[in-house]
């Protein structure tokens, strides 16, 4: 009997000493992969255009503030470098989080965050002159200067004659007369039949050439004004609704 206790336990003891000596088994570290890198921009004709103009002007609808962009072609991680004068964080606070831009062939100018996510993407509306409407800020424009620079004073007898009013490309929603004859500090405006109700509300009733710019000058409110844009006058004012005036 004690003999067969003494084997026990020498079994137990081998056991346990095995045991012990049975090495670890380490977990391999968990790798996570590698997040996919963002698409490089490229620079193609279009952005080296940009690049080719010294500077750009960059301005709100009612150009009361105006800076100069300068872009540019070293790689930045979300595009391409591009630089603003001091003055346009003050006017513009938003640009203070632009990091980089891009311009894909036949696609919009983005002016990005650090993210990569875009901040103002302008369309080209004409040669050397860009829109972006921009959420709280309305109607942002890029020019440049060369194309920005003042055009040939426009005559009353310019201007006068029928002109309709359009929301957006293709809706017209009135038709104004504009005549030579004085009217207050300008000339006299009548509104024609079938004007949508609340432009005709507002009785317009006189019309001027300022600086350039066409406005039109309500009974009540501020004045509507308008800027030539290839021989149809685009309204000026806070907002993504476009509005223009055009010869019928």
């Amino acid at each position: 009997m004690m003999r067969h206790l003494f084997i026990a336990a020498v079994l137990v003891c081998f056991g346990t000493a095995a045991v012990a000596q049975k090495p670890a088994v380490t977990q391999k570290p968990v790798v996570a992969p590698k997040p996919a890198a963002a698409p490089k921009a490229v620079l193609g004709d279009s952005a080296k255009g940009m690049i080719a103009t010294e500077k750009w002007e960059f301005s709100n609808a009612d150009r009361d503030k105006i800076c100069t962009i300068v872009f540019k072609g070293d790689p930045t991680a979300v595009g391409f470098k591009l630089e603003f004068d001091p003055n346009c964080v003050t006017l513009f606070p938003l640009v203070h989080d632009v990091a980089g831009w891009k311009y894909p062939e036949d696609d919009l100018l983005y002016l990005l965050d650090a993210q990569g996510k875009s901040l103002f993407e302008f369309s080209e509306v004409e040669d050397g002159m860009f829109e972006a409407p921009t959420p709280g800020l309305g109607v942002l424009f890029l020019q440049n200067p060369a194309a920005a620079a003042p055009a040939a004073a426009k005559k009353p007898s310019d201007l006068a004659g029928d002109w309709v009013l359009k929301r957006g490309a293709d809706t017209a929603i009135c038709t104004f007369t504009l005549a030579n004859t004085v009217q207050g500090e300008g000339f006299a405006l009548t509104i024609k039949p079938g004007c949508n109700p609340a432009i005709a509300n507002l009785k317009f009733g006189e019309w001027r050439l300022v600086e350039n710019l066409l406005v039109l000058v309500p009974a009540t409110g501020d004045p509507w004004r308008f800027e030539d844009v290839d021989g149809s006058w685009r309204r000026l004012w806070e907002s993504t609704d476009t509005m223009s005036l055009e010869r019928p």
